[in-house]
């Protein structure tokens, strides 16, 4: 397991220099809660989270890694960020043990809801996770509720408050196990004006008190459920930055990625020779 230090040198999501690179595997075909703004799909257009333009296989995954780092030596991340939930199958995890095997130079970076985070905490560390990502919208089951329509939790389904109460625990409880266990952890929070932008603090001083060393604040992009609510302004979202800070260091250049997003953020992108022009291959291959 990468050290703090490390972490912080070459991870692009926890401060690393700019010249850092990372690539994501979109691996995980489908997830275990539904939340009012998420909006899975498989394009080559969109350019945010929860969109790819094809999932692939775990050995597939590990091909893709090798023309990454040929195409982006500067690579230093393989991430697993979707476009379904990362313990809802165990397709991420067996990649994860692929990858490790061949690249270990490369941190092994993974994002979950963290409704399994607790009970899965053991295989992480074994296939060798050096830096999680828990989205983390409440604390509050009465905020979460209004967030999160169903938990599928060990085949049946949650909702309301006690779908809330679920996911939260599950998450609270897997995020201070792994911070026990040494793994660099971020929390995401979307910020979802009149819901819970009034929230934020208390996430922030929940989780910081857990151990989790950043916190990102994602803005909301209207669309299914939450499609009537308008984004955050940019008041918004420096107000809501500010009360989160005395409780753990946040995050100020997310760059909203896609599934199979592939470069350095913010200056170099080889997604689309990974991935799309694949399609285009796969696709006249079969007539």
């Amino acid at each position: 397991m990468a050290t703090k230090e490390q972490v912080f040198a070459r991870h692009p999501c926890f401060g690393a220099a700019r010249n850092r690179g990372r690539i994501h595997l979109p691996v995980c075909p489908v997830c275990n809660i539904s939340c009012n703004f998420c909006v899975r799909s498989l394009n080559e257009d969109e350019d945010r989270p929860g969109v790819t333009a094809q999932v692939i296989s775990p050995e597939e995954a590990v091909e893709v890694v090798r023309r990454g780092v040929e195409l982006c030596p500067e690579i230093s991340v393989a991430g697993i960020a979707g476009p379904g939930d990362t313990l809802a199958t165990d397709h991420a995890l067996e990649t994860f043990r692929r990858i490790k095997k061949e690249f270990p130079g490369l941190l092994r970076c993974m994002s979950t809801n963290g409704l399994l985070l607790d009970e899965r905490a053991e295989e992480l560390q074994e296939v060798g996770i050096d830096t999680l990502t828990v989205t983390v919208n409440a604390v509050d089951p009465e905020i979460q509720k209004e967030i999160c329509a169903n938990v599928w939790y060990h085949g049946r389904r949650y909702t309301g408050i006690e779908g809330a109460q679920l996911l939260i625990e599950n998450q609270l409880r897997g995020l201070e196990r792994m911070a026990g266990a040494g793994v660099a952890l971020k929390v995401n929070t979307v910020l979802i004006p009149g819901i819970n932008d009034d929230h934020i603090e208390a996430v922030a001083r929940t989780v910081g008190r857990l151990g989790v060393l950043r916190y990102n604040i994602i803005l909301l992009i209207p669309q299914h459920k939450f499609a009537h609510i308008p984004a955050p302004c940019c008041e918004q979202i420096d107000g809501a930055r500010r009360k989160a800070e005395p409780y753990v260091e946040v995050f100020r250049h997310c760059q909203h990625c896609r599934a199979d997003a592939a470069g350095i953020p913010g200056k170099s992108d080889c997604s689309k020779q990974l991935y799309q022009k694949r399609l285009l291959q796969e696709t006249f291959s079969h007539g």
